[in-house]
């Protein structure tokens, strides 16, 4: 079914994401994977492109394109390429938001310029050794010292959590000092902030991942994002647009998986005949084929719906939790019909369905997804 939902600038972006991508990242794939992380040089060189931060108001460095297509686009394309790490989600989907919208002026002047040019990685601080989809069970405190805050507790499952440069850290507010939760950013250099480990995952191993460590931070007033208490309302804010960027990489990758398993099907012989053309795998591919073009179309209306600030809490979630159950059934489907090649780290659909189950777990699990829709029905 033909896509309706991009503009030509659209489509010339694409061009400039994709060219970028195949000659900067798709080279380093295996040398970023035995790495754990990312080049750092990647993302100035991303930066100089347009690619990070093209959000930020032009003062800053950024092109004002606050129109969730571009990040569309990104995503795509780095599903298509098969390039690795999530710097460019983490940064443009789920981070910069809070330093648009509830940065003061002063702040953003600060800080925006070093994102928009790559030179300022960032991440956000919110999971706990005991706290994952569960925000309001965050143990880590801020406290009211002179001059600031009193930043204490430890952080995990951090997305970036080893190069960060800027962090902003979720934390409790004591009721003594006006409850709730807040948010304070945290710089690589802080008096009491130590990193972890880098945490060896079983997928997404180019992206680095890490325990951050917090005792007695002392966070001034000035680095305070937003109003003090109210941190938890910032971050539900924000968690309808980083769901929807993982339901458009689901969809994307379910995408490449059926067309990868098509095109195998035909080419891949067993008893005389190409695999696809046996009834079990045919049926199997309709039904996928199927359920992705239903799943392409629900996804772009939901990006259209959050360019035009409609987009709920609970079809963020639906969108999440269906596509990324879609995306690895889809992903699962592709390498089964590999046979054993399928299992080889050679073949790419290998790393990439390794890579997609923690999107059923990151961003909120689906069975909390499941729970938000579940209650947005009344029930």
């Amino acid at each position: 079914m033909k896509r309706t939902l991009f503009d030509s600038e659209h489509d010339q972006f694409r061009d400039t994401v994709r060219s970028f991508l195949m000659k900067e990242a798709v080279p380093h794939t295996a040398e970023w994977e035995e790495a754990g992380e990312v080049g750092r040089d990647f993302w100035t060189a991303a930066a100089a492109q347009g690619l990070v931060g093209f959000a930020a108001p032009e003062q800053y460095g950024g092109g004002g394109l606050r129109d969730f297509r571009f990040n569309a686009v990104i995503h795509e394309e780095v599903v298509r390429t098969g390039t690795v790490g999530d710097g460019f989600s983490l940064t443009n989907d789920i981070v910069l938001p809070y330093f648009l919208d509830i940065a003061t002026p002063e702040q953003q002047g600060r800080w925006l310029p070093g994102i928009v040019s790559g030179e300022t990685a960032i991440a956000i601080a919110m999971s706990e050794p005991g706290t994952g989809s569960d925000l309001r069970a965050i143990k880590s405190t801020a406290t009211r010292v002179d001059g600031g805050w009193c930043l204490n507790g430890s952080k995990t499952f951090i997305t970036r959590g080893i190069q960060a440069d800027l962090i902003i850290v979720a934390a409790r507010i004591p009721e003594d000092d006006g409850g709730g939760f807040g948010l304070f950013v945290v710089s690589a250099g802080h008096d009491g902030f130590q990193r972890g480990r880098k945490l060896q995952k079983i997928g997404r191993k180019a992206q680095d991942t890490a325990e951050l460590f917090f005792e007695d931070v002392l966070v001034a007033e000035s680095d305070v994002l937003g109003e003090p208490g109210k941190g938890l309302r910032y971050m539900m804010g924000n968690l309808a647009q980083e769901r929807l960027s993982m339901a458009v990489v689901a969809v994307a990758q379910a995408e490449y998986a059926v067309e990868t398993a098509i095109a195998y099907g035909k080419e891949r012989k067993a008893f005389g005949q190409p695999i696809g053309s046996f009834q079990a795998n045919r049926f199997t591919l309709a039904e996928l084929s199927t359920q992705v073009g239903i799943a392409r179309v629900f996804v772009d209306r939901c990006i259209e719906a959050q360019n035009a600030g409609e987009l709920t809490a609970a079809e963020a979630a639906g969108a999440k939790f269906w596509t990324t159950e879609l995306e690895f059934n889809a992903l699962d489907t592709c390498l089964q019909m590999h046979g054993g090649y399928g299992y080889m780290e050679e073949y790419d659909v290998a790393r990439r369905w390794r890579d997609a189950r923690v999107q059923r777990i990151y961003g909120g699990t689906n069975e909390i997804m499941r729970e938000i829709v579940g209650r947005s029905l009344g029930l």
